[in-house]
């Protein structure tokens, strides 16, 4: 349980920034009004939009908030806070299949454009797999980025993971064919797949992820199919139009959202979700291996208005 209270210090002292950002400005709404009126959830509305939370979820909070206040007839703004705290928890659930990839047998492709932290979240991914007492093999099939498998290979070796490809210039499919190969021949519980991130050129990344998803069907039909895309929270709405974009050249089931520490833009993990119907699956808040945890919408909200956690209140009495 260390490991989640130590994550969970680090994500509130990470999200310090939306904090500042985002809460004061819904406290002073909060206090500055006398009665809760049409200007009232216009100056909410200002500030979540501002917020980063896009005008999607804004617009799904407040209605949800709205009921809320009739139904239960309130009238002060002070008593909204904790309303409002439930509603943009409720935009964020992530539903109970979103972790399948991890109990059976599974393929988990990683997309994301270059400079997000792609290839570090494959290795972290992989080490926490692997401390699962899961077989995990990795492949390199971001062959188009000389470090990348050198990266890779780093976090293989890290973490003890066997790791196929990763030679520069080598073609991307035949990288994966191989691996599938080799993760049917050692029977591998899950294949993690480090994919390019060209998205400046989206037709050559269409026609590589539509290559390797066929390559995949065909020879391992029998395996779960997970593709995760890699965002950079410090920069906010271009996260959401590069998870947009990758929607059109791929079927996404789940975001990792990296470097949420010490951006203002940390309201972006709301508006990506609400804007493409995709879950956030995990946030990274640093560099070790234990800083890329799966997303806990109650304790991202909480974190954020920085909420004391019940779960951690107990433990620390």
């Amino acid at each position: 349980m260390g490991e989640k209270k130590g994550f969970f210090s680090r994500l509130v002292a990470g999200l310090t920034k939306t904090r500042d950002n985002i809460v004061s400005g819904i406290d002073a709404v909060f206090h500055g009004f006398s009665k809760i009126d049409e200007e009232f959830y216009e100056e909410l509305e200002e500030i979540l939009i501002m917020g980063d939370l896009g005008v999607k979820a804004t617009e799904a909070i407040l209605e949800d908030l709205r009921g809320k206040v009739r139904e239960n007839h309130i009238k002060e703004p002070a008593e909204c806070k904790q309303l409002l705290i439930d509603s943009i928890k409720e935009q964020m659930t992530v539903g109970n299949t979103a972790y399948r990839f991890e109990t059976e047998k599974s393929v988990v492709l990683v997309v994301g454009v270059n400079g997000v932290g792609k290839t570090t979240t494959v290795g972290k991914l992989a080490g926490k797999l692997k401390a699962d007492g899961k077989k995990v093999i990795m492949a390199g099939a971001d062959t188009f980025r000389a470090a990348a498998g050198d990266q890779l290979k780093e976090w293989a070796n890290r973490s003890g993971v066997d790791m196929i490809g990763g030679t520069e210039g080598a073609d991307p499919g035949s990288v994966v064919y191989d691996a599938t190969a080799a993760a049917k021949a050692r029977n591998a519980d899950v294949l993690l797949v480090d994919t390019a991130g060209r998205l400046h050129n989206k037709k050559n990344l269409m026609n590589e992820l539509g290559k390797i998803n066929r390559i995949l069907e065909k020879e391992y039909p029998d395996a779960y199919k997970e593709t995760l895309v890699v965002l950079d929270a410090t920069t906010g709405q271009n996260a959401l139009v590069q998870a947009k974009e990758f929607s059109e050249v791929t079927d996404i089931s789940g975001i990792v959202l990296t470097k949420m520490d010490g951006t203002a833009k940390g309201g972006i993990a709301v508006a990506i979700q609400s804007e493409l119907g995709v879950p956030v699956k995990y946030i990274g808040v640093g560099e070790t291996i234990d800083d890329l945890q799966k997303f806990d919408p109650d304790e991202f909200v909480n974190a954020l208005f920085d909420v004391k956690n019940e779960d951690l209140a107990e433990e620390e009495a």
